[in-house]
Order: structure tokens, then sequence, then C-alpha cells
């Protein structure tokens, strides 16, 4: 019952609205205001101070600085195994596993397609139909930068303007195509078993979405979808490499062409995961 008025409250709210003041609140660099930010964020969450790059909080300027803050070197060691998948993002999975044609799991009972996720042409989607997918979601606590779950090359990416519905387990078990519904950036890699896309999907409250070549994305709630000029990315990528980060937290969705992967036993819907960590390995490589 809860969970239902929770999303029923999402319907009713100026989301955008919320989405605009929190941003703003967030980039706030008066000194007592952020640091009275940040430590009540801390007294809310766990959030692992040893590994932070920086003092906290008097080495971030705002508290988004802090949302999105750096490791230090060696919090992420990246799995070097040249067949493993890693983790792009630290989180919780909510959901993986093989598509079912071009159906990707949402929550029980509720699934999206393909063509609605990446908004592309439909030869594009077709590629990942009965292929693998696993859906991550960042809680506010967790690291919030993704890094590249392979080695690849960006071949192209698309913001996809949308809504801004929370990405929680709760709004992911009664918003039907929440995944697709949402403003989402599509980054698409080739790589030697074939393409790979890596969505980073929007969310309430989340300000933005950066990339270390664009810099910062807002939201839009329509218009068409927008080809992200890559003229500054580089177009290798190693595995772990930063493909970019979330102002506020969100989730982030990986997508594998079929007879490609297989995933971990153990990485199964609730387990916790680091960026770095292997989740799955390569099993063929596609002609």
């Amino acid at each position: 019952m809860l969970s239902r008025l929770f999303v029923l409250m999402q319907y009713l709210l100026p989301k955008y609205l919320l989405t605009a003041l929190v941003y703003r609140l967030a980039r706030v660099n008066v000194p007592t205001v952020k640091d009275a930010l940040i430590r009540g964020f801390l007294k809310l969450y766990d959030v692992n101070l040893d590994e932070v790059r920086g003092q906290v909080p008097g080495d971030f300027r705002t508290f988004n600085d802090f949302f999105i803050r750096e490791l230090q070197d060696g919090a992420r060691p990246v799995d070097a195994d040249p067949r493993a998948i890693v983790s792009p993002a630290d989180g919780t999975l909510s959901q993986a596993g093989a598509l079912r044609g071009n159906r990707i799991l949402q929550a029980k009972g509720l699934d999206y397609t393909l063509e609605d996720l990446l908004a592309a042409d439909i030869d594009t989607a077709r590629a990942f139909a009965g292929g693998a997918f696993a859906t991550i979601y960042l809680a506010p606590y967790n690291y919030h930068r993704v890094h590249a779950p392979v080695d690849g090359e960006l071949v192209a990416a698309h913001y996809v303007p949308g809504d801004l519905f929370s990405v929680n387990s709760k709004t992911a078990a009664h918003v039907p195509g929440l995944f697709s519904r949402n403003e989402r950036l599509n980054l698409h890699f080739r790589t030697a078993f074939g393409p790979i896309v890596v969505v980073l999907v929007g969310a309430l409250n989340v300000g933005s979405i950066s990339t270390p070549w664009s810099g910062e994305i807002r939201p839009r709630k329509r218009g068409v979808v927008e080809t992200v000029d890559l003229s500054a990315a580089p177009r290798d990528v190693r595995k772990g490499d930063l493909l970019g980060w979330f102002n506020m937290g969100s989730t982030v969705i990986l997508l594998l062409p079929p007879d490609t992967c297989s995933w971990r036993e153990n990485f199964a819907a609730g387990v916790t995961t680091v960026m770095g960590t292997a989740i799955g390995e390569l099993v063929a490589t596609a002609g």
C-alpha cells in the first residue's frame, strides 16, 4: 500500500521543478551550507570515507562535488582477465538475464522493449534481441561514476528526453516501462564480440548526467533524440575507463548481443556489486 502511494505521489509531483531545486541546492558553494548538507547526508548514509579522494567536507566546493566524488587510486581494482565483464558501477543488481526476444525484464510482471529503451532504428535494437542484460541500481550512498565494462570503441551516444520517476525497487515494481520512459543517455560501443550499449538512466532529483567529453546534460522532458558530440571523446575505451557520472543517484543498464556472455552464478537480483568486479564472462566472439 505504501509503495503504491509513493508511486502515485510521483505522478502528481512536479518532478522537473523538484529536480531543478535540488540541482541548485546541490551546487550552493557557501561553506556553511554545503558542509551542513554533506554532514547531514553522512548521518543518513554509511559512506566509506577512507576511500574518498580528498578530505570531507573541506576539499569539496559543493554538495554535488562530494556526491560525484572520485576515489583514491586502487580503491576499485579492475579485473584484468580479458574474458571478464566487469560491473560498470557500484550498486545493487535489480535484474539480470536473457532478453525474451526484444523484451527486457523490469520487475515481476513488468517488462519493456529494446526499441523503446534505445529509441534507435530497428536494426540497432534487433542486434540485441535474445541477448543479455543487467540492470544496476545506484543508491544515494554509492560511488556515482560509471565505467566501461569491457574494452571497445565508442561509436555513438544519444540523449533521450523523458520523465524523471524514481528508479528504486518500489517504483520499478509499479511503473510500466520505467526505464524506457525516463530520460537516459545511451552509449554505443563496438567490441571484438559485437555491439554493446551502456544506458545511464536519469531519475527524480538527478539534476543532470555528465560525461568527460560532453560536459553536463540537463534534463529535458520532451524533444527529439539528441546525438551527443563525440569529437572530444577517445574512441578506444579500455575496461574500467570513466564513461560518465550521475549528479545524484540512478540506474545503469548493460546490453550485450546473443550468445556472447554468461553472468556469474552469484550475480542475482539483490546482490551488491562494485565497479571493476567481474560480473560475467565472454563466451564467444561475434562473427
